[in-house]
């Protein structure tokens, strides 16, 4: 008969010999967030080129997904959203041009679902990347339908220099962008949201080198006939504060355990820390980073730390420990690594530049890392995918997010051993399947989808512990398998 063997008894254990009658424990389960993003916008990462057919996108991104397993990441931040459109079946916002090369027409096939589907398979989590306010982005090419957003309501996304942009103070805007996340929220088992830097443009300049102004001169106007008491540039950051707020609380009402990630950009002001310097997002972007991560509207931050370590004005390890500091709430801290630098080229970066970060991250007691982004690891350009897998050598499951958990224990699975399979009940309250098998006190971890009931093989020799995880992270009691 199977036992149960508690996971945190497992855990305190040292790592012994097999010797005898001896049980050899297995080493405890390393945690750490490692996650990709795959940018969907102008094709970076997927698909390829807009207009393939539906199955060679399918293959395309079944082949992103096994090379993120491969390298034993456990996440994958999946962009639906890149300019008020939709990379999955929505009443709400036209199919994404980037998949057929026209904007509004259905490539025959649900990406978010199938993406969802596929990533859960090979034990990896899926999070949705949105951008809430870009309308359309240069790369754009075909004509825009008559219910795209900047042509059905051009007062809310008006041209602004190379792009189409809605207005973030106005109040349309934000319910539509939090609408558009909940719908995916409720409609489709992710286990993230995930918004990155984009709150008010980076500023542009027209053609003779002129800034443009934005165009919020109407809702400025309105908000100061209203009464209103703010300067601009507050007026400004405190409808972006409001955005974010209202979508981490609509978020964690509508699936607790749906975890809320932001990617700002890396420097919240300059010299903050002292001696940096570079682009002010509070007052250019009027993005008040630093005021979401003290009040814990995340769970998982991820500062777009773009440079090398080396280089002083923009340090990456100072900037890394002074955004640790500002955890006041602690929320999850997974840095985003700019992987794509490594180019194998004199102007790139090495890649043990990115080895190094991840290692700093380590000893900074931030629990993972995200890589921008999938296309360096898919070319493996300049040897990045083979230093992540020496980097990445032992497995880790994601950390879990107390906060976010439910309050009754996470049940150990039902376990039946017939012949040479395994077949796991996981509960319903179960993500992911953990296996974890021992041959010649060797041990190895296998991570799957949890469903009503999973049949998996069963390893040959040795012994076999198998544990279920839930969206919030939690690792159940083992059940244990003899042979």
């Amino acid at each position: 008969m199977p036992r149960l063997l508690a996971a945190a008894a497992v855990a305190a254990l040292v790592a012994l010999p097999a010797a005898g009658t001896q049980p050899v424990v297995p080493p405890p389960l390393k945690r750490e967030f490692r996650g990709v993003w795959v940018a969907t916008v102008a094709n970076i990462d997927w698909p390829s080129k807009p207009g393939l057919p539906a199955a060679a996108q399918r293959a395309e991104l079944v082949a992103i997904l096994d090379k993120a397993a491969e390298l034993k990441l456990n996440a994958v931040i999946f962009q639906v959203r890149p300019m008020a459109d939709a990379l999955y079946q929505s009443d709400l916002e036209p199919w994404s041009e980037y998949l057929t090369g026209e904007i509004g027409k259905d490539p025959g096939y649900d990406p978010l679902a199938f993406a969802v589907a596929e990533a859960h398979a090979r034990g990896l989590e899926l999070h949705t990347w949105f951008n809430p306010y870009r309308a359309r982005h240069p790369s754009a090419k075909s004509v825009a339908p008559p219910t795209h957003v900047t042509n059905a309501r051009p007062d809310l996304a008006p041209k602004y220099g190379t792009h189409h942009w809605m207005i973030p103070t106005h109040a349309e805007v934000q319910q539509r962008s939090l609408d558009v996340i909940l719908d995916v929220v409720k409609r489709y088992d992710v286990d993230g949201v995930h918004i990155d830097d984009y709150f008010y443009p980076y500023k542009e300049k027209d053609a003779g080198g002129k800034l443009i102004a934005f165009p919020d001169d109407e809702t400025w106007a309105a908000y100061q006939k209203a009464g209103g008491k703010l300067a601009r540039d507050d007026w400004r950051r405190d409808a972006v504060n409001t955005f974010v707020r209202r979508m981490y609380e609509g978020v964690k009402k509508t699936k607790p355990t749906v975890q809320v990630g932001i990617s700002p950009f890396g420097i919240w002001r300059p010299n903050n820390p002292p001696g940096i310097a570079g682009l002010d997002q509070y007052a250019e972007l009027y993005a008040d980073a630093k005021l979401w991560f003290n009040e814990g509207w995340v769970d998982y931050w991820t500062p777009q730390l773009y440079w090398p370590i080396a280089q002083e004005k923009q340090s990456f390890p100072k900037l890394l420990t002074w955004w640790a500091a500002e955890n006041t709430k602690k929320r999850h801290l997974w840095p985003g690594l700019y992987t794509s630098r490594v180019t194998g080229a004199a102007k790139g970066w090495p890649a043990k530049e990115v080895a190094d970060q991840i290692a700093l991250t380590r000893e900074t007691g931030a629990n993972g890392a995200v890589h921008f982004s999938m296309k360096a690891l898919m070319k493996n350009t300049g040897g990045i995918a083979d230093e992540l897998k020496r980097v990445y050598a032992e497995p880790a499951l994601v950390p879990e997010t107390p906060w976010a958990a439910s309050k009754e224990p996470l049940a150990a699975p039902r376990v039946a051993a017939a012949g040479g399979k395994l077949v796991v009940t996981p509960g319903a309250a179960a993500r992911f399947v953990v296996v974890r098998s021992e041959a010649d006190g060797r041990w190895a971890t296998s991570v799957t989808a949890a469903g009503r009931e999973v049949v998996l093989p069963r390893p040959a020799a040795g012994r076999v512990l198998v544990s279920v995880q839930d969206r919030a992270g939690r690792l159940s009691p083992a059940v244990e398998v003899r042979p």
